[in-house]
């Protein structure tokens, strides 16, 4: 009887392991209120999804990094997804700030950080890689000077470089 409850328990674990770890066909909105679909950008290739805010200063030293990513691996069908979780008070200033930085990358407002919470966000900034299936590669919460290398690492994998 003991088998059979593990048996069970195992089976039920397992699709609930894989649900977790791919990310659903999200809508996200652009600044200037255009909607896109999350999957459009994972047709390229693989997404990196940075959730971040204005008041945050690690994020703001962590995007100049993006940036570089962005530029050095577009090409190969990468792309970094940056989503504001500031409020729509702040919004002109997210809009000056990214512009102030002439940041290349795509940028996404999320003021009631609904996103944010569906996608497991737990402290600013939080990134996602995910690939064009939709599978997360790999997570990462925070930033502290070097974490750049460990990110840059976990991109060229996801792109099928070697390091």
């Amino acid at each position: 009887m003991k088998n059979i409850i593990m048996i069970c328990i195992f089976a039920l674990a397992v699709p609930i392991n894989f649900a977790q770890n791919r990310v659903p066909n999200i809508k996200l909105k652009k600044l200037n209120g255009k909607s896109v679909m999350l999957y459009n950008y994972l047709k390229e290739g693989p997404v990196l999804i940075n959730f971040w805010a204005t008041w945050c200063s690690p994020c703001k030293k962590e995007m100049v990094y993006l940036d570089q990513f962005q530029k050095e691996y577009k090409d190969k069908g990468f792309s970094i997804l940056a989503v504001s979780t500031d409020s729509q008070k702040s919004l002109s200033q997210v809009r000056s700030y990214i512009r102030s930085k002439k940041y290349t990358f795509p940028v996404f407002q999320d003021p009631n950080s609904q996103t944010f919470k569906k996608l497991n966000g737990n402290i600013m900034p939080t990134n996602i890689l995910i690939n064009k299936d939709g599978k997360i590669l790999w997570r990462h919460y925070g930033y502290l000077p070097g974490d750049e290398i460990g990110m840059e690492k976990e991109i060229r994998s996801a792109l099928k470089i070697d390091s």
